[in-house]
């Protein structure tokens, strides 16, 4: 039955907090207990747990929802930001917050939510007109000297790229152009920042912000931002949100960051490990140099020594073919001693692949199975045997032959057997079958048996 409403009446004990949620939940749980909801997922959230925490809204309001793991595994599509769903369940109270939310039992979807669809026509608008052509993208400068960052001067995105610079490229100057991330006038400002970046000796731009909700992330999905930056006469990185967002700003920049600390990332280059390389290049350098004088003393010395006597060089050319010929020799021998190895090896190879003993093996697998075969032959034959005579002893017993064989006969007219004496008349020949032998008779008599 529909719960009471709370009297305010000050003679009555006042309620505890806990007792006022607790009846809030009752109340509402009775009297919306078996709902249906239409409005777009936003804000989905999915933790270790297994539940679901999420909120539906439409143009004018949201409510929060909770799904629990068992109605989660149930379903049978993905829910994703900005869809459009239909939701039953019942309206509940989170009492230790005092929060009041729908608790879902099931779910389907109802088509994409407005902002979606929004966010699809764009892309599919400025997507036919190349701007997020892979072609028309700029490079990014390997060192940058001046970087500008558009984004909230207060947000946890600007520290985050400030902290990657400082640490690993001090030496890079940063302008920070502040400018809203959301809000109906968030898109201008960031344009107006564009246009500030670009007055300014910047090789390339940050523009970006930290993760949110659809709603949250859409001044970056507005088309007259996109048109900006695909205009901006240097790169322009685009660094909204966290690594699963997507807007139509990262579509159309020169290069996407998943994460503002990433793009600061992509731009600054390690200072410690340029020095390092730079010290590998230096020993590179020594190295090569002292190469090349090994080169050079090494072609001095060969040029001075063809400035000797010509039976120096006869006698050394002498040694020389000498320690050729018994180099040669030996290599000979190795090479006769290691195809002898590898002659031996392929004959083991050959010996053990034989078709002898593969031939062996099959003769006694045959031999087995011919065994195997006579055995269940043998088998088979005496349990035929068995039944064979068990249904002659049954066909004997049955046989009209055995009553033959106790004095009875049977009597035939003109090849039909007669079972009637009707069937016959006085002066018929008529053929008797005893069980030993035949007689040939002529009927004299008939009597007739009037028992059926």
């Amino acid at each position: 039955m529909p719960y009471s409403v709370i009297s305010d009446r000050t003679t009555e004990a006042p309620l505890s907090v806990s007792q006022l949620n607790g009846q809030a939940r009752r109340l509402l749980e009775t009297n919306f207990n078996n709902i249906r909801v239409e409005g777009e997922l936003s804000s989905l959230a999915r933790p270790s747990s297994g539940h679901w925490y999420f909120s539906l809204k439409d143009d004018k309001s949201q409510v929060s929802c909770a799904m629990f793991r068992n109605r989660c595994q149930r379903l049978s599509f993905e829910p994703k930001e900005g869809m459009l769903v239909r939701v039953r369940g019942r309206v509940s109270l989170y009492e230790p917050r005092g929060g009041y939310q729908l608790i879902v039992e099931h779910m389907k979807a109802a088509g994409s939510g407005a902002l979606q669809q929004a966010f699809e026509a764009l892309k599919k608008k400025l997507a036919g007109e190349g701007l997020f052509d892979f072609d028309r993208k700029r490079s990014l400068p390997a060192t940058p000297k001046h970087i500008a960052v558009i984004t909230s001067p207060t947000g946890a995105a600007v520290r985050d790229i400030l902290a990657v610079f400082k640490r690993r490229s001090p030496f890079i100057d940063i302008t920070v152009i502040p400018a809203a991330v959301q809000g109906s006038h968030a898109s201008q400002e960031l344009i107006n920042g564009l246009r500030i970046a670009a007055k300014t000796d910047c090789d390339v731009v940050i523009i970006g912000r930290g993760g949110g909700s659809i709603e949250d992330l859409w001044s970056f999905n507005e088309e007259a931002l996109a048109r900006a930056i695909a205009a901006h006469p240097v790169p322009v990185v685009s660094a909204v949100g966290h690594e699963v967002d997507f807007t139509v700003a990262d579509f159309v920049a020169d290069q996407r960051a998943p994460t503002p600390s990433a793009a600061a990332e992509i731009l600054s280059p390690d200072t410690p490990a340029l020095l390092e390389k730079n010290r590998l290049m230096f020993r590179k350098l020594v190295v090569q140099m002292r190469h090349q004088l090994d080169l050079n003393q090494e072609r001095l010395t060969h040029v001075s020594q063809r400035l000797r006597h010509p039976g120096d060089r006869l006698r050394e050319q002498a040694q020389r073919l000498d320690d050729l010929e018994i180099r040669l020799q030996q290599a000979i021998r190795l090479n006769v001693t290691l195809q002898r190895s590898r002659l031996q090896k392929a004959w083991d190879r050959f010996q053990q692949q034989s078709p002898v003993s593969q031939i062996q093996q099959l003769q006694l697998v045959l031999k087995n199975q011919y065994d195997r075969l006579c055995d269940h032959a043998q088998k088979q034959l005496t349990h035929y045997q068995s039944g064979l005579q068990q249904l002659s002893g049954k066909l004997h017993a049955i046989s009209p032959l055995a009553t033959m064989a106790r004095g009875y006969a049977i009597t035939q007219y003109q090849g039909s057997v007669v079972f009637d004496s009707r069937q016959l008349h006085a002066g018929d020949s008529i053929q008797i079958k005893l069980h030993r032998g035949e007689l040939g008779c002529c009927v004299t008599t008939i009597q007739h048996s009037d028992k059926a």
